[in-house]
């Protein structure tokens, strides 16, 4: 695997604090929140980010689905206070139950 420049470990590190912070925010607010997770083009950054968070069954994934623009929303506030910018925030964050190893 290729190692990371300096910019990229900064911009993962920022992605990964946004990240930390929506998903302390998901476990005690999205009821079946499991984890949130993300993965990214760095070559293609900000445009590749996707933020998945996970829940725990279909009944709790059904339940946050209404709420999923205002979660895009979080998120793209905290990214904007570590100075990324997503052009269409609808389209970096998602509800799943799969989890990063699937």
């Amino acid at each position: 695997m290729k190692k990371l420049s300096k910019v990229q470990l900064k911009q993962q590190a920022a992605v990964l604090a946004a990240v930390t912070a929506l998903e302390q925010q998901a476990l005690t607010e999205l009821p079946g929140t499991v984890q949130c997770w993300f993965s990214m083009e760095y070559e293609a950054f900000p445009g590749s980010l996707l933020v998945r968070v996970q829940m725990a069954e279909q009944a709790a994934l059904d339940n946050a689905q209404p709420q999923l623009l205002l979660w895009q929303k979080r998120l793209s506030g905290l990214l904007l206070k570590k100075g990324i910018v997503l052009k269409d925030l609808r389209k970096h964050l998602v509800f799943t139950l799969s989890g990063p190893e699937e």
